[in-house]
């Protein structure tokens, strides 16, 4: 066996030796060789081979440059397009993972000198957004895929379209109980000025055929019988005779004491409950709850974080309240978050979904809450039995 065969210690050391990453002082961009030493790098510029390339670069060196800048930026966002699409992570473990690559584009032979002049370009040109922090330069990818683009532009269709039924539907609700405002008021001054009590009370009300009766009752002097010619005029057998009709009529509220625009209310409820009930109910702004116990080495198990946004409905893009990292979570391994008495929720499921209520009151053994709607057109109403699972704390 001959002293530079495969096999001898000194070529098996020389290939250890040149495994890896070597020093980037030593290495030619030009011929893309990496020599291990000085002496070796400067035997390789004095080659026939390297005076070639350099006399070739000499022509004309702004081109090359060029060229190595814009390789060297097409695979940097590449390897972030793949590895880092929808994270925001700092840009020296970007660049690190990105050199691990032998044959990659060094960064001496482009433009830019410095990692952080390079950070700052992609910030100039929108490709990423760049973050200064203490701990260092932060990126994100911004993600310009036209496929990407044409599921957003979907999505935002699609939301626009769900606001406008539901301020349509919010709409008629109102002016429904608008008009059953306008009837009670209507009942309640129909009666003859000449008479002595003007405010008789409504106990009975009857809805049947979209009519609404009401029952007044007689006042004291309504109430005597009046003997006119002989004939006794008896109001109080007319009043009992109305009354059996009323009752006799198919009277939905019966037995429950609710009055008409209660009903109404109710049925409206009853539907909006059923529409906007989903299976999914992530939404932006809101706080929870990790539970996913594959996380718990890592540290997040039962931690804190914030919804930054919502990908396809059921997977959420959660920043940690401590560390402030991002992760990308399933719905299915996040829980919500109830706040202290007074605090702001977020209803996230059911009738009243999308809108903000400040927390009355918790019953823990039903394991529900007691909310108030505040702005827009339920403002100020309370909602008695809300479930942990449809409301979450605002960040």
């Amino acid at each position: 066996m001959g002293k530079n065969d495969f096999l001898t210690p000194k070529a098996i050391a020389n290939r250890i030796k040149a495994k890896g990453l070597q020093k980037l002082r030593w290495y030619c961009q030009m011929c893309q060789k990496q020599c291990r030493d000085e002496n070796g790098f400067k035997c390789h510029c004095m080659s026939e081979s390297h005076q070639r390339q350099m006399q070739i670069f000499g022509e004309n060196s702004d081109r090359i440059v060029d060229g190595f800048s814009e390789e060297f930026e097409q695979t940097f966002l590449d390897h972030m397009r793949r590895s880092h699409r929808f994270s925001r992570i700092a840009a020296t473990v970007v660049y690190n993972e990105y050199i691990n690559d032998r044959h990659h584009v060094h960064m001496n032979s482009t433009k830019w000198a410095t990692l952080t002049d390079f950070v700052k370009y992609l910030g100039r040109t929108g490709q990423c957004k760049v973050e200064d922090t203490p701990k260092g330069w932060f990126i994100t990818y911004v993600d310009k895929d036209s496929e990407t683009l044409f599921k957003d532009r979907l999505k935002a269709k699609r939301l626009k379209a769900d606001l406008v039924d539901e301020e349509r539907q919010e709409k008629a609700i109102q002016a429904q109980i608008e008009r059953a405002q306008a009837i009670q008021t209507d009942g309640s001054s129909s009666q003859n000025p000449e008479e002595e009590d003007p405010k008789p009370d409504i106990n009975n009300v009857s809805v049947s055929g979209g009519k609404v009766a009401f029952l007044l009752q007689p006042t004291s002097a309504e109430a005597k019988a009046v003997v006119k010619g002989g004939v006794k005029l008896g109001l109080e057998d007319e009043i009992e005779g109305s009354s059996s009709r009323i009752k006799g009529e198919d009277y939905k509220g019966k037995g429950t004491g609710m009055s008409t625009l209660d009903l109404l209310m109710q049925e409206e409820e009853k539907k909006k409950e059923k529409s906007n009930r989903k299976d999914y109910w992530l939404c932006e702004g809101i706080i929870v709850k990790v539970m996913s116990k594959s996380l718990a080495e890592k540290g997040y198990y039962k931690e804190k974080g914030v919804v930054k946004r919502v990908i396809d409905k059921y997977v959420g893009e959660i920043e940690m309240l401590e560390t402030k990292h991002k992760l990308r979570i399933d719905q299915d391994e996040l829980e919500t978050v109830i706040p202290q008495i007074g605090g702001l929720v977020k209803i996230v499921n059911g009738a009243y979904r999308g809108l903000n209520a400040k927390l009355l009151s918790v019953d823990t053994r039903k394991f529900c809450a007691k909310v108030q709607i505040e702005k827009g057109v339920y403002d100020g109403r309370v909602l008695q039995a809300v479930d942990y699972e449809d409301i979450s704390k605002l960040a």
